[in-house]
């Protein structure tokens, strides 16, 4: 049976539309949460919002409407009952509160997830896995580009712990390069959740450091790892990493410091040759 052909899209030229109404004042609510909704922005995160990858589906999509025809085959993988809105980019910057110069936009869903869920992408026991551990990461362009590092290096999944910012918040996204899209991730209440969860799933937890016990040059990575980071400055808690077993990135003399995702970039490169 063929499938029916997509509704037309619809051009909205008024900004006050409440069709558009999860757009609005993007950068405040961006603040505030969305109840259960996010903001993916660009051409490339939304291209893998409409990937089978995906782990989210969309509620609408909103365009400059230049910007149609060149997205028309990846839209054309969208659910009939998902709208697709064009407006101009005038229009646009005056729904979002702010410029909008990429014309592209979509209302992402974060769905449900059940309480004891497995994790997905988690490998059974036994086999390898690779999983990445935030704790107190506050900034946005680091957790994104860790989740953009995570899928480049094939990490199985991430975990954050409370004090970790949100993944899906909508720069995050865009500096994962939509890869916190796709990598399979989970919120925790603390490190110590953390912890817990690597030891149900036979994790070995390695605590990267500036001043760690070992050097990650030398480390025979641990068949099932878990890679636990801190955030600049301060790293991860001093009683956390005395129950852990540490390791560093040896640099030149008077300089220990790399920003947290490329030095997560580093490990997960050394640690993803054996996982």
């Amino acid at each position: 049976m063929t499938a029916a052909p997509r509704p037309a899209p619809v051009a909205i030229d008024d900004p006050a539309d409440p069709r558009l109404a999860p757009y609005t004042a993007m950068r405040e609510r961006d603040l505030v949460g969305r109840a259960g909704r996010f903001i993916v922005e660009g051409e490339v995160t939304l291209r893998v919002m409409l990937s089978a990858r995906a782990r989210f589906g969309l509620e609408s999509v909103l365009l400059a409407p230049e910007r149609l025809a060149g997205l028309a085959e990846a839209l054309a993988r969208l659910p009939g009952d998902v709208p697709v809105y064009t407006a101009t980019k005038p229009v646009m910057s005056a729904i979002t509160g702010f410029p909008i110069h990429r014309g592209v936009l979509g209302v992402g869903l974060r769905g449900t997830e059940a309480p004891g869920a497995p994790l997905p992408g988690l490998p059974p026991a036994l086999a390898p896995a690779l999983v990445v551990g935030l704790v107190g990461l506050t900034n946005h362009d680091n957790v994104g580009g860790l989740f953009r590092n995570a899928a480049a290096f094939g990490a199985d999944a991430v975990l954050l712990d409370a004090g970790t910012c949100d993944p899906l918040y909508r720069k995050a996204i865009r500096v994962s390069a939509g890869a916190a899209l796709i990598v399979p991730f989970r919120q925790l209440a603390d490190a110590d959740a953390i912890l817990a969860f690597a030891a149900r799933h036979a994790l070995e937890p390695l605590a990267l450091s500036p001043g760690g016990g070992e050097t990650l040059a030398a480390l025979l990575p641990p068949a099932r790892t878990l890679l636990l980071l801190g955030s600049e400055g301060p790293g991860l808690p001093p009683d956390l990493m005395e129950r852990l077993r540490t390791v560093r990135i040896p640099m030149a003399p008077e300089f220990d410091s790399l920003n947290v995702a490329t030095a997560g970039a580093i490990a997960l490169h050394h640690l993803s040759r054996s996982a």
